[in-house]
């Protein structure tokens, strides 16, 4: 075998506004909840169903996280190209736990957001961190969103909705 790939490709939604940190040479670090869903009917009912998964985010790419802070809030769409990292940690009573993120960091990283420059154009998905525990009234909507772009021309992002680190 030649090499082995280790790359994450999401689309999804915010489900709450991005967390940042700084480093002690306060550069940012931008930690990010989102949501992938799928849905289907089932066979049996014909009912719609949805599935949601949660993915836990980290941007170490100080551009990245700058623009993940200035412009990404909960229910904005995202495009995320990352790496799969396992971290182990201890818990207050001294139990290891490990948790498994999507890393973006170094060169071989992206964020995109999708749709309005301005985010937020869908509501994250029902099951969003938020409503654990809750029923949700919210019926799922179907479908992907794409890029759209507007039209106002005074929108505060003077450049192309996609950054690379």
């Amino acid at each position: 075998m030649a090499g082995s790939v280790n790359k994450v490709i999401l689309i999804g939604h915010l489900g709450a506004d991005p967390e940042i940190r700084r480093t002690q040479d306060g550069r940012p670090i931008a930690n990010l909840r989102v949501a992938t869903s799928e849905t289907w009917r089932d066979k049996v009912t014909g009912d719609r169903k949805e599935r949601t998964e949660w993915h836990s985010v980290v941007i170490f790419v100080e551009g990245l996280a700058k623009v993940a802070e200035q412009y990404l809030k909960k229910g904005s769409a995202v495009y995320l190209e990352g790496q799969l990292q396992t971290r182990k940690w201890q818990d207050q009573s001294g139990q290891d736990r490990y948790t498994t993120e999507v890393v973006l960091n170094g060169f071989h990283c992206n964020l995109t957001l999708l749709g309005s420059p301005g985010g937020g154009n869908r509501p994250p998905p029902a099951g969003s961190p938020e409503d654990y525990g809750r029923e949700s009234s919210r019926t799922p909507s179907g479908g992907a969103t794409g890029p759209s772009f507007s039209s106002d021309l005074d929108d505060d992002i003077p450049f192309a909705p996609e950054w690379r680190g």
